[in-house]
């Protein structure tokens, strides 16, 4: 069996001017030599100092918005709680009624309140939870009609 072998000419930068001779590619400048130019490696690290920075900075923005909508996943099970158990235990036309709830280290403090609603013989039930997050007050409303009859 019969290999056939292939040697690697070697570069030929600076041998010769690649502009008056050799194959197109090598005037071009490819000469068969691989690597990169001093310029072309610099150039690739101004684009990582700019590029990693900005990414970094959308990964930490992406958490926190990831924890805020976290946290009003809770609020809003909190209320619909709070919502429900008023409802259930028939005490929603009694005085605002607020409560504290404490999940995974948050409190989420909840008050809810009852209006009465302008069009028909109802009442406006709405729950408000207020939570902290990224050192600020955030909060959710939920509300519902109900028959005062």
């Amino acid at each position: 069996m019969k290999f056939a072998t292939t040697i690697n000419k070697p570069c030929s930068r600076g041998a010769q001017s690649p502009r008056l001779s050799g194959t197109p590619a090598e005037r071009r400048g490819y000469s068969g030599c691989g690597g990169f130019t001093l310029a072309e490696l610099l150039a690739a690290l101004m684009f990582m100092a700019i590029v990693v920075p900005v990414a970094v900075e959308a990964l930490r923005i992406a958490g926190l918005a990831g924890e805020v909508a976290a946290r009003k996943s809770v609020a809003a099970r909190v209320a619909e709680r709070a919502l429900n158990e008023s409802l259930v235990t028939g005490n929603w036309n009694q005085s605002q009624q607020s409560g504290t709830v404490k999940e995974d280290g948050v409190e989420y403090r909840w008050t809810l309140r009852s209006d009465r609603w302008p069009q028909d013989e109802m009442q406006l039930l709405t729950t408000e939870v207020r939570f902290n997050a990224q050192d600020k007050e955030q909060s959710v409303k939920l509300s519902t009609l109900v028959d005062s009859q």
